[in-house]
């Protein structure tokens, strides 16, 4: 009986020795897979990260300002915004768009010139249909947003949108500042009006949406104007508006529209030149980090990017210099400055931006945030500088006279 309890005794030790190798073995092996694991993690390099790491102050710098340009062909300016500040992108007026042909090789001119440079243009329009038109006049016109809304119909409005789009790319564009997503609530607004979709929130946010849904199909959409330019009664071209609301009311009403653009995926929102004092009673939206950080990203969730109107409009320039203005948007959270005409305010702003980074104004992690958004775009819609070659309007003219159809001739002459 005692030899049987020595050999049980000595089974049970055996037993214990190889489950508690076993364990010991088992949990070496666990950590090693980790250690495994977070090596392989290491090993893993955001390709955008590694592509700013490599880019220089003026790269960096150039890629948050986007500028016009003069004429209807590339000119030294336009050479020098590229070659030597590397700039982002450029935004086409009606002094830059002849006809379709001219269109096309001025755009192809641009990209062309651009070769020599790592990261891809904007070439961004306003195409809104309506009194806001670039297109050459060899395209059929598309009605203005109020004709629109009147029809009510959000099929209609992606249709509309897609081929606003089709339209744009055939020719080289990749970018539109369109839709409209302020909302017609005051009679006396000398800049909105017909623009805008209806005075009622809910359809420019059901109309709004479906719209940049169908620009994006093509190009970039770029929804405007943030937090909302439809009640005001001065034109920001010329002078500084004032909107009189507070947060609950913004909420309530104008910033329906830009909520339901963000939950539907807007890549890009452009904000206005107008000041909300019960806001911020000091900076326009522009500069506002109330209004571009803690609102537009902070409470609406936006982490995409965001870009001015342009800083050469009146109510900027009237107030303010525009090189400290570009800094202090930036600081507010914008990531692109848009700065439309003279070379002068152009050089201006980029040599501010410039500076300001130089000095740490605009810390080197706050400049590599605005730029990886910019980037991240750009790789989302696979921009490049390669050429077109033709451009078939016809075909894009069917398309509309298909889509515009017997609704809008019913409404046309109303």
């Amino acid at each position: 009986m005692a030899d049987m309890n020595y050999k049980l005794l000595l089974i049970i030790i055996v037993l214990s020795i190889v489950v508690v190798y076993g364990c010991e073995s088992y949990n070496n092996q666990a950590v090693k897979d980790q250690d495994h694991i977070i090596d392989q993690d290491a090993d893993i390099v955001d390709p955008l990260k590694e592509q700013i790491a490599q880019m220089t102050i003026d790269e960096k710098v150039g890629q948050m300002v986007m500028v016009g340009l003069e004429g209807y062909e590339k000119d030294q300016y336009s050479q020098e915004m590229i070659e030597k500040y590397k700039v982002g992108g450029f935004i086409f007026f009606e002094r830059n768009i002849r006809d379709a042909y001219q269109t096309l090789t001025l755009i192809n001119s641009l990209k062309e010139a651009n070769k020599e440079n790592a990261i891809p243009l904007f070439i961004a329009v306003d195409e809104e249909g309506g009194r806001v038109t670039r297109m050459p006049e060899e395209f059929i016109k598309l009605p203005a947003s109020r004709l629109i809304g009147r029809i009510n119909n959000e099929e209609l409005c992606f249709k509309i949108g897609n081929v606003i789009g089709e339209e744009l790319k055939s020719l080289g564009f990749n970018m539109n500042f369109a839709p409209v997503l302020d909302i017609d609530s005051n009679p006396a607004n000398p800049v909105i009006g017909d623009r805008s979709f209806s005075s009622n929130e809910q359809t420019v946010s059901k109309l709004g949406t479906a719209t940049m849904k169908g620009i994006q199909t093509n190009v970039i959409s770029a929804v405007k104007h943030f937090p909302g330019h439809g009640d005001t009664s001065t034109d920001s071209h010329i002078g500084l508006p004032v909107v009189n609301c507070d947060l609950e009311r913004l909420k309530s009403f104008e910033l329906v529209p830009f909520a339901s653009a963000v939950e539907n995926g807007a890549d890009m929102v452009m904000v206005a030149h107008i000041l909300l004092p019960e806001i911020d009673e000091e900076n326009p939206a522009t500069l506002s980090k109330s209004i571009i950080t803690d609102i537009l990203r902070s409470e609406m969730k936006f982490d995409k990017v965001v870009i001015t109107d342009d800083m050469t409009m009146g109510a900027i320039t009237e107030n303010f210099d525009i090189g400290d203005a570009a800094v202090k948007s930036i600081m507010a959270g914008a990531d692109i400055i848009l700065v439309c005409h003279d070379h002068e305010k152009q050089v201006k702003v980029l040599e501010a931006l410039k500076q300001a980074a130089v000095d740490g104004i605009i810390t080197e992690d706050e400049l590599d945030m605005h730029i990886y958004r910019i980037l991240k775009l750009k790789q989302k819609y696979n921009l490049n500088d390669e050429k077109i070659e033709s451009v078939d309007v016809e075909k894009i003219n069917e398309k509309i006279r298909d889509i515009l159809g017997k609704d809008f001739c019913a409404l046309k002459f109303l």
